[in-house]
This record gives structure tokens, sequence and C-alpha cells, in this order.
């Protein structure tokens, strides 16, 4: 079994469902009293978010790359950065380490691709439904990306932000992204991403109206399934 080192944190709230994740598939597959072969890097939250909202991403790449070297230094044989938008920096942090980074959109579209999706709605921080690093990443797999209309954005950021990453769940918000899901399925998508860790803590497959991807559940899964396989120093992970 390879140890999986997380980059977590960001925020804390969805960093936990990975360690539970991960622990769970590992126990599906070995049974018994097996578990995961895991080590955290937990980073300071309000540091990351001020360089996003101050658009200072080498800064973040600086920290982010930082804590994979020292989970490298302490033997994780694969990392995670437990979020979606810090993948902004993912080429940056693989740079600075020698063991594979497992980038969260290449799991998510690996699983879409199983279940023949092509047209998929996309929800996460405003960095990511509108800056080019994430969807480019599934534009270059073949799919057609769906974010929400301009006047929405605002409002699916301050839900992730200003509630979610501070425990806050609210029943009208997820009324507001079930309105939103349903607006990008009338518009042809197949499925919709939850480009956000934190977003599975408020959706859940019942309250939509296309299917979910919850990006927290694919990346961890995807981690553990890696962490019992023998050839992932094989895998070409910059594609």
């Amino acid at each position: 079994m390879k140890t999986i080192g997380l980059i977590g944190g960001m925020s804390w709230k969805s960093t936990i469902p990975y360690y539970s994740i991960i622990n769970e598939y590992v126990k599906e597959k070995l049974g018994g009293f097996h578990s995961a072969r895991i080590i955290l890097y937990s980073v300071e939250f309000d540091e990351i978010e001020k360089c996003q909202s101050g658009g200072d991403w080498e800064k973040s790449a600086e920290i982010l790359g930082d804590a994979a070297e020292k989970l490298e230094q302490a033997g994780a044989e694969l990392l995670l950065i437990c979020t979606n938008t810090m993948h902004k920096i993912y080429p940056q942090i693989s740079k600075r380490v020698h063991v594979p980074l497992l980038h969260i959109a290449d799991a998510a579209a690996e699983q879409l691709e199983k279940d023949g999706c092509k047209k998929v709605a996309l929800l996460g921080t405003r960095y990511t439904m509108t800056q080019d690093f994430y969807r480019s990443r599934l534009a270059q797999r073949g799919f057609e990306v769906l974010i929400p209309p301009e006047a929405d954005i605002p409002l699916v950021n301050s839900v992730i932000f200003d509630e979610l990453c501070v425990g806050q769940i609210k029943e009208s918000s997820r009324q507001a992204f079930s309105r939103i899901i349903a607006g990008l399925k009338a518009k042809g998508a197949e499925a919709v991403i939850l480009g956000c860790t934190e977003i599975g803590l408020l959706m859940h497959p019942e309250d939509s109206v296309l299917p979910v991807y919850d990006t927290t559940l694919i990346h961890a899964q995807k981690a553990a399934q890696l962490a019992l396989e023998n050839d992932i120093l094989g895998i070409d992970w910059n594609l």
C-alpha cells in the first residue's frame, strides 16, 4: 500500500471527508482492520484565501509547494491537493516533487468518460468557474463545459466562502443551487461537476435534477485505488 499525502485545510471542513472516504475504500477492498496510510499537511486557510482574493497565486504556489515537499520528505508516495481552486497552481506544485500529484479534474474526467457524459455543468468558486485552468483541463479531454449565468456566479461563490467554508449549511442555498443546476440542464448539461470540495457538504444526488459528480468523493476514491496498485509510477501525470 502506498502512502497518500494530503495537502488540506482549504477549507478544513472539506478535508475531513478525504480521510474518511480513503479509509472506507481501503476497508472495503482489504477488509479486517485495514486502513490507509495517510500523511496530512493542513495549511492556514486565511493565508491562502488572502492570496486568492489578492491574486497572489505565486505566493500560494510557494506555500503549497513547500507543503508538498514536506509531505514527500515525510514519506508520501502519492499527493493530493484537497481543493479544486488551488489546482490553478498544479503545474508549479508538481514541479517541486518527484512523486505523482493526482489532478482532481483528471479524476472527475475519468469517471465522466466511463459514464459517457460529454456536456457537463461546472459549479465551483468564481476562479474555478470563470478562469481557464480547470475548464481547459476538461476541454482537452473532449468535454463541453457549461457554467452558471453571470448573475449567479457571485451567489455560488458567496455560498462557498461565506457559508460552507465556515460550516454553515442553509436550505435556501441548497434550493438556489438546485435552481441553477436545473437551468444548466435546460441548456443541455448531462451531469453536474461539484467543482469545489465544499459543495458536497450542501448538495446531494437527491437535490439535483442532473447526475452529481462530487469531486471530493471521486478524488479521494481514485487516490485510494491508486494507493493499492503497484504501477502508479508508470502513469503520465502531466497530460
